[in-house]
């Protein structure tokens, strides 16, 4: 398994390639594709972003990048789920295939979830040179399909599992990028809690109920001095919004309730505590950020893939795992105990995770992406 080695950086690129990105819908897949988008830009290239109707909401980079949406589906038990979902991603390979033929990219690059797998297909299929990039500790199911064809895989961490020998030949070590407001969040010292003791939670893009029930009953269980320094950001299901607000109110706790932040890296710069799931990119930012972090994996990935993120900072002493089963009121509420009274605690935790963040990730897989991009 190599290493890319940092090219030298290119100027602008004279006739201006076009690059595609294909990445599923959600953050943790488009997140990274985003920070790749915003470096290709800077070096002169074209690019488009290709996803499914989740896409839409993701709008960082304004208009200089296209994005085209296409039909796709995960795959689902039962039968048939099963029948449709093979519908819907054969329509969007064949969508995938007039637009790759229109766009002619000089390189197409994955970032998984079945979204992605129409956009790199078609790209295989047309003989383009294709890149597959794989946040996770785990190679996810779109990108095993993918990977035979694939000219390379940037993979995230050393040591993923998933790969076949004849890939392992062909797999390169670039880290996981990061968006830049995320970047620069790393700047900003970390601030133990005080007066103020603020905690940020997102259910990742499942928006876990889970949080919204054990999250507020955890804080009630606290005393009332330390209730009296919470000041909580919880990002929340739609449904969900009202009555947790009313959970948070009702404890005397002050509390921003959304379905979405769309200022995460100020939050995440303010804040003392991050709770929430442990999906790649979310701990690749948190890394990056410097800021500690009780991680509940996902707990519907039959490989743990999540579990095998959160491990990463764990065992640098950045974060503290609880599986889902052992995420209760009475867990949670003795954590932050601990951390109020002991904020050094958290300050240790923020220095230990920071020694995890891939400053560097952006940059690596923009010269490999560049390289393939010239290569014959």
């Amino acid at each position: 398994m190599a290493r890319v080695q940092p090219a030298r950086r290119q100027g602008r690129v004279s006739d201006s390639q076009t690059i595609l990105l294909s990445a599923g819908g959600t953050g943790g897949h488009l997140y990274p594709a985003e920070a790749l988008a915003a470096e290709l830009l800077s070096r002169g290239y074209t690019v488009a972003i290709i996803t499914d109707k989740r896409g839409h909401a993701f709008k960082s980079l304004g208009d200089r990048v296209n994005i085209y949406t296409v039909r796709a589906a995960t795959l689902r038990p039962g039968i048939a789920a099963k029948i449709r979902a093979v519908i819907d991603m054969g329509l969007g390979v064949l969508s995938a295939l007039r637009l790759v033929h229109k766009l002619k990219p000089a390189l197409v690059v994955g970032f998984g979830g079945y979204p992605s797998f129409p956009g790199v297909l078609a790209s295989q299929m047309l003989g383009k040179p294709t890149i597959l990039h794989e946040q996770n500790a785990v190679l996810g199911k779109a990108n095993v399909l993918l990977a035979p064809r694939a000219r390379k895989i940037a993979l995230s961490l050393s040591g993923t599992r998933g790969l076949k020998a004849a890939q392992e030949k062909k797999a390169v070590v670039t880290g996981n990028p990061v968006r830049a407001p995320i970047m620069a969040v790393r700047d900003v010292a970390y601030q133990p809690p005080a007066a103020r003791f603020k905690i940020l939670i997102t259910g990742g893009s499942q928006a876990a109920s889970v949080f919204a029930d054990v999250v507020p009953e955890a804080l009630k269980n606290l005393p009332e001095q330390i209730k009296s320094q919470l000041y909580v950001m919880h990002q929340c299901r739609e449904n969900d919004i009202a009555a947790t607000a009313k959970k948070y109110a009702d404890m005397g706790i002050e509390a921003e309730t959304a379905s979405f932040f769309s200022d995460m890296a100020e939050r995440l710069a303010g804040c003392q505590l991050f709770i929430g799931r442990s999906g790649a990119s979310t701990v690749a930012e948190l890394a990056v950020a410097g800021r500690p972090a009780i991680f509940v994996p996902y707990p519907g990935h039959q490989d743990m893939q999540q579990k095998h993120n959160a491990d990463i900072i764990a065992h640098a002493g950045g974060a503290w795992v609880f599986l889902q089963p052992d995420f209760t009121p009475a867990a949670l509420a003795e954590k932050i105990r601990a951390f109020a009274e002991e904020p050094a605690l958290l300050s240790q935790a923020a220095a230990a995770a920071a020694t995890c963040g891939q400053t560097g990730a952006t940059a690596k897989l923009a010269d490999l992406a560049a390289q393939e991009a010239a290569a014959p």
